[in-house]
C-alpha cells in the first residue's frame, strides 16, 4: 500500500480508504425530519380547549329573516360553527343552524371573513312546544328546582298586550338540560340542544353510532327510548319511539346558564364578550319567574 499516495493523493491513490468519512449527526439544514426526538410517554389527554370536527362537502340549511340558505358546513365545536356561504346577515344576528332532523340550535353571528361566517350556539335548552306549554314547564322546572329564588323586584310585565310569539321570541330562558345518553355498553353524560315530542338534539364528547337505539335518561324519573338518526362532530340528533310529553321535562332538574361563557378555542380571536347577555334579552331565573306569573295569569 502506497502510504504516500494515501496521503497526498494522485494516481496510486487507492479507492478504499482505511479511514472512512464520519457520517455528520443531528438535524441537516435541508431536512427537518433527519432527527429524532423521542417521547417518552403517551398524550395523556386532549390539550386543546375545545376540538372542532372538520367537515368535507357537508351541507346544512341556515334560516335567516324568514329565508332559508344553504351552507358549507366547514367545522364544529361545542360551542359554536364555522359555515361558508351567502348570506346578508350582520354581526349579533341571530340564525337557526339546521344540522337534521330534530337538529335545529339558535346562533348568534360573532364573525364574517372572506365568505364565512362564525357562529356561536345559545347556551339554554330550546325548547320546541307551543309558548302556552313552554311556560307551564319552565314555571314547574323552576318551582322545583329553585324554590328559594327571589322574584325579580320589578313592575309586573303587561303580557296581556303582548302576542303568544312577541312573548316568546323576547324571553329568553336561562335553563339547561343535561342527561346520561346509554349506549354500545356505556353511559355518556350529554347536553340537550333542543326538545321536542318527537326528538332532541344532543351534545356529547362520545362517538355515537348512527343506527344505534340508546337509551336518553333527563333525571331520575325521565328515561327515553330513541334511535340515533344522524351524527355530525358532538351534536346528535335522536327519534323518540314514542311521543315524549314535554310536561315531564319540568320534573328534571335544569342548570341555570352560566353569567360567562367560556367559548371554545374555535372563537378566540373574536370579540371576548357574549352576543346571548346584553343583545339577546336573555331573563334571569327570578326575571322568568315573575314574567311567567303574569302570563298564565291571562
Amino acid at each position: 500500500m502506497n502510504i504516500r499516495a494515501k496521503i497526498f493523493g494522485g494516481e496510486n491513490a487507492s479507492p478504499d480508504p482505511l479511514v472512512r468519512a464520519k457520517q455528520p449527526r443531528g438535524a441537516t439544514s435541508d431536512n427537518l425530519h433527519s432527527i429524532t426526538v423521542p417521547r417518552e410517554e403517551a398524550r395523556r389527554g386532549n390539550s386543546r380547549l375545545a376540538d372542532r370536527h372538520r367537515l368535507n362537502e357537508e351541507l346544512v340549511r341556515i334560516t335567516y329573516a324568514g329565508a332559508s340558505h344553504e351552507a358549507q358546513l366547514v367545522n364544529l365545536s361545542g360551542g359554536g360553527a364555522m359555515v361558508a356561504a351567502t348570506i346578508p346577515a350582520k354581526l349579533w344576528d341571530r340564525v337557526d343552524l339546521h344540522l337534521g332532523e330534530h337538529g335545529t340550535v339558535e346562533c348568534a353571528v360573532r364573525w364574517i371573513r372572506d365568505g364565512r361566517i362564525g357562529l356561536e350556539f345559545a347556551h339554554e335548552t330550546r325548547l320546541d312546544c307551543s309558548a302556552d306549554d313552554q311556560a307551564v314547564l319552565l314555571r314547574e322546572a323552576i318551582s322545583r328546582s329553585f324554590p328559594d329564588i327571589q322574584q325579580f323586584d320589578g313592575p309586573e310585565p303587561d303580557t296581556a298586550k303582548r302576542s303568544t310569539e312577541e312573548l316568546r321570541a323576547a324571553n329568553r330562558h336561562p335553563l339547561i338540560w343535561s342527561g346520561v345518553l346509554h349506549h354500545d355498553y356505556q353511559s355518556s353524560a350529554v347536553r340537550v340542544r333542543n326538545i321536542s315530542a318527537t326528538g332532541a338534539m344532543i351534545e356529547t364528547s362520545s362517538p355515537v353510532r348512527v343506527g344505534a337505539e340508546p337509551l336518553l335518561e333527563l333525571g331520575d324519573a325521565i328515561s327515553l327510548s330513541a334511535t340515533v338518526e344522524w351524527v355530525v362532530g358532538d351534536q346528535v340528533g335522536v327519534r323518540f319511539h314514542s311521543l315524549f310529553d314535554m310536561s315531564q321535562l319540568g320534573r328534571a332538574r335544569p342548570e341555570v346558564t352560566p353569567t360567562h361563557w367560556v367559548r371554545p378555542a374555535y372563537l378566540d380571536k373574536v370579540a371576548a364578550d357574549s352576543a346571548w347577555d346584553p343583545r339577546w334579552q336573555r331573563l334571569s331565573v327570578g326575571e322568568l319567574k315573575n314574567e311567567l306569573e303574569g302570563f298564565l295569569k291571562r
